[in-house]
């Protein structure tokens, strides 16, 4: 059993709050993921949960076990860091083996316990190698077989993955995705990068200065952000917004941007008529915005004028920012679309996919849909 449970955790240094009357329930087995930007207090939401740092207040438990005063051995955790922390005069073998060689461990177990993590991980061939041989994705193979000979409860990541280039996070990506459906062990892993959050985590906590903004499944937080915070933060390119206001006109609600207008669908318009005359941010994703010729079926009429001023073809896509009146947007368009700088097209707005935020904080989204 790993379930962990923080209870109104705080932790402060000097005059700095890194976090805030935290409180989350992590089920056993499950894929958590730490994400916000820099100094949110992630990071030391992790060191709390691993004994590193004893929180000011507040309760953590490690099963049914309240572990505050318990120090990092104690715990039934691993923890991959960063950095990989290996010893550069020992071998890969003995680097993986070192934590049960110094608990005394017999050597046929740290043997077959190093050859089965190895073979996890696609190691085995460099079992002999001093880390100085190995590449950047072999370094931190390493350094997750030596947490996971352990057998732990919880597996903890502190930005493993910050270290690597671009080709070599995807691909780390996806070996920790299928480590985690092999080992079926609670994990735990703390990241900047929303893209890391988003398609690694079976459950993402979005934290922003101390605090949880939003928790749950990534498609949840992506569809229905619960303010604008969030809203921006994940997805990628990152979410339009847009200071309008909910106007009336012949009976029909209009988002009123001041350089456009947009119709609000019926379905849409009844969650919203009770703030016509309000100042709102109105948010559409990229996505949403798709030029004439390769629009969706569903995306009819609504439309916006605006002009091209980057262009930034992707290969499988094509991202626009463009200028419509006074308000600079970026559109994800097909890659097939033959476009210009400087010129003028039409967007059509997919309005089934609309986000309204409160214009004041907290900034929380206006409800639009069942």
């Amino acid at each position: 059993m790993a379930q962990i449970v923080l209870e109104n955790v705080s932790k402060s240094f000097g005059n700095v709050k890194a976090v805030k009357n935290f409180s989350l329930e992590i089920n056993d087995k499950e894929f958590l993921v730490l994400v916000g930007p820099s100094g949110c207090g992630k990071s030391t939401t992790l060191r709390i949960i691993a004994g590193l740092e004893e929180p000011d207040s507040g309760k953590v438990f490690i099963g049914d076990q309240m572990v505050n005063h318990l120090p990092p051995k104690d715990r039934n955790i691993s923890m991959v860091f960063q950095d990989y922390a290996l010893f550069p005069h020992l071998s890969v073998y003995d680097n993986i083996g070192f934590g049960m060689k110094i608990r005394k461990f017999p050597k046929h177990e740290i043997e077959k316990r190093v050859k089965e993590a190895a073979a996890i991980l696609g190691i085995g061939e460099l079992l002999d190698r001093k880390p100085k041989e190995l590449s950047g994705g072999q370094r931190q193979r390493v350094a997750v077989g030596r947490a996971i000979v352990r057998n732990p409860s919880v597996f903890l990541f502190d930005e493993p993955l910050s270290n690597l280039d671009a080709k070599l996070r995807v691909q780390m990506r996806g070996e920790l995705s299928r480590l985690h459906d092999r080992l079926k062990t609670t994990m735990i892993y703390v990241t900047h990068d929303q893209v890391e959050a988003m398609t690694m985590g079976t459950k993402i906590v979005i934290m922003r200065e101390g605090v949880i903004e939003q928790v749950g499944p990534p498609m949840e937080l992506y569809d229905r952000p619960t303010n604008q915070f969030v809203a921006g933060f994940i997805g990628s390119p990152a979410m339009n917004f847009v200071p309008a206001s909910i106007t009336l006109k012949n009976s029909s609600l209009y988002i009123d941007a001041k350089s456009f207008q947009l119709l609000i669908p019926p379905h849409k318009a009844k969650y919203l008529k009770n703030h016509v005359g309000q100042e709102i941010t109105f948010g559409i994703r990229a996505e949403d915005l798709q030029n004439k010729p390769f629009s969706p079926d569903n995306v009819k009429g609504t439309s916006i004028e605006a002009t091209i001023e980057v262009i930034e073809p992707l290969g499988s896509e094509i991202h626009l920012e463009v200028s419509a009146g006074e308000h600079l947007l970026v559109a994800r368009v097909e890659p097939r679309a033959k476009l210009k700088l400087h010129q003028t097209l039409k967007l059509y707005v997919n309005m089934d996919m609309i986000h309204v935020f409160e214009k004041l904080p907290p900034y929380s989204r206006i409800k639009t849909e069942d």
